[in-house]
């Protein structure tokens, strides 16, 4: 089932992606390079706004990609430490999600420069890129700001795979459940230890691919470690930003096609759902 992706949405992507075609595999730049370059810019005396080039939108592009291959190498870490470690389990289960969606937040073209304090949007405009530097508010956590800004997009809005991050929400939140294994004491979710077995961490994510659902079970700390839960909207967040990609550059893309399947997580992760139709308007659970 095609997504109900918007046509600006898909001519800003694109956009991003051109200049990518030539030697996909290494068109990685080094590590901090967007925020680098955002950082180097120097913005007109009372303007908030600046003209790029489009070597700047194409490291949005890399960065989102870059972040997407983090959230699946997360999520074979969390399927991996499922019986040994359920509590790292369970954090390596919530960077899944939460790279999956900075991932989209970076294709959506914002960018949260913490050193200096800024929020960046990239937008485009007649065939070109600005990007605009607004000053970060108090509340513009990176673990909140990302999901703040794909919930608010009318692309995510009323997708219940994308709720807000609210570690003071209620107890079914990503960001809670993941705070409580970092921080709450006296767990006790500690097993003897076991080496990775290859075999059992793949029949778990293929659980995990056959499972079919109506509505995301956001993980909830009071039932900790909620793993089936965090793993599953994990599963299902990366799922959707390879579709959105698919859809809009397309797996003949030099550069997506190449990144789109790890050869590190080939024979694992199979990127298969039962039916995600549902999900586009179901409500979030619980």
């Amino acid at each position: 089932m095609p997504l109900p992706i918007p046509s600006e949405l898909k001519a800003h992507v694109r956009a991003m992606f051109v200049g990518l075609q030539r030697d996909a595999a290494g068109a990685f730049p080094r590590p901090n390079a967007l925020s680098s370059a955002l950082s180097a810019l120097t913005i007109p005396v009372g303007s908030n706004q600046i003209r790029v080039a489009p070597a700047i939108a194409k490291l949005f592009a890399t960065a989102s990609v870059d972040m997407w291959l983090r959230a699946v190498h997360s999520l074979l870490l969390s399927a991996a430490m499922t019986k040994s470690s359920p509590i790292w389990s369970s954090v390596a289960g919530y960077y899944s999600s939460h790279y999956a969606v900075r991932a989209i937040a970076h294709l959506l073209g914002y960018y949260h420069l913490y050193r200096i304090k800024r929020v960046v949007q990239l937008v485009l405009t007649g065939g070109t890129f600005d990007c605009t530097f607004e000053k970060k508010q108090g509340a513009d956590r990176e673990h909140k700001f990302y999901w703040k800004v794909v919930r608010a997009s009318p692309s995510f809005a009323n997708d219940p795979l994308f709720p807000e991050n609210n570690d003071a929400a209620p107890p079914a939140s990503d960001v809670s459940h993941r705070s409580f294994a970092s921080y709450a004491d006296t767990l006790q979710h500690l097993p003897q230890y076991s080496s990775l077995d290859i075999d059992t961490m793949k029949t778990r994510l293929d659980r995990i691919s056959e499972i079919q659902i109506t509505s995301p079970p956001i993980p909830d700390r009071e039932r900790f470690p909620d793993l089936d839960s965090v793993q599953i909207v994990a599963y299902h967040r990366l799922i959707r930003y390879r579709k959105i990609l698919d859809e809009i550059v397309g797996p003949s893309d030099r550069f997506w096609g190449v990144h789109r399947h790890p050869q590190w997580a080939r024979g694992l992760v199979d990127y298969q759902q039962t039916d995600d139709s549902s999900l586009l308007h179901a409500p979030a659970s619980r």
